[in-house]
């Protein structure tokens, strides 16, 4: 998953920048508006962390922005400001969610969570798909029962997959979802990747759609007997 982190205290922002990379999340940190907005125009993002006080103007009016463009990705408010007017005009802007710093990081990562599952219409903490259990807050994978260690660039890449089941996901968008601006790609690196997570979960998990991407097949339904004659 991929953090489009919108600040411009520079000590905040690598602590925040560590804590999410820490956590498996690609983050990309801009300390203007105008930088974070152009990211967008040509990176795909699944969530946007923003302080409301920036350098080159005010937050909500740059969510308002967002949201009259029609992108509906999930945007956190990460601001000083705690006046309940101030709360409500951020929430009432498109925020789906609005926490006043200092905060403690793990209810970050929590609500971060919770704001993902919203944005996918999931309720359930847990990804399942056939016999495989995903619990994202505790960075663990199960397969029928039994734990299986995957690195952090392997649940992450687990996670959007599974997120996208019975979809075809490109590789320039799997890409983006693993690494940010900064991080060095090699080549072959999601290949290698694939190639694991098929080792540990089954070699049928990931289907390849040569030239396009890769994809999670739907698991097929559980048979249930129907009445005796």
């Amino acid at each position: 998953m991929r953090i489009l982190l919108v600040e411009d205290d520079e000590g905040i922002a690598q602590g925040l920048t560590a804590l999410l990379r820490g956590e498996g999340y690609a983050v990309d940190a801009c300390a203007s508006l105008a930088t974070a907005w152009a990211a967008l125009q040509v990176e795909s993002f699944d969530m946007v962390l923003l302080d409301l006080g920036l350098p080159d103007g005010d937050g909500l009016q740059w969510l308002r922005r967002l949201r009259q463009a029609g992108r509906h990705l999930p945007v956190l408010i990460l601001t000083a400001r705690d006046a309940p007017p101030e709360r409500i005009a951020g929430l009432d802007e498109g925020a789906d969610d609005y926490i006043v710093k200092p905060f403690d990081p793990g209810e970050l990562l929590a609500r971060m969570r919770v704001a993902l599952r919203r944005s996918e219409g999931r309720a359930s903490p847990v990804l399942r798909h056939g016999d495989i259990e995903v619990h994202p807050a505790a960075h663990t994978v199960q397969r029928a029962g039994q734990p299986v260690a995957l690195r952090a660039k392997e649940f992450a890449l687990l996670l959007v997959l599974l997120r996208a089941s019975g979809q075809v996901v490109s590789r320039q968008r799997l890409e983006e979802a693993l690494y940010g601006f900064d991080d060095a790609l090699e080549s072959n690196a999601l290949e290698v990747h694939i190639h694991h997570l098929r080792r540990k979960l089954g070699n049928d998990l990931v289907q390849t759609v040569r030239g396009v991407g890769y994809f999670v097949p739907v698991p097929p339904a559980p048979h249930t007997a129907g009445p005796a004659a």
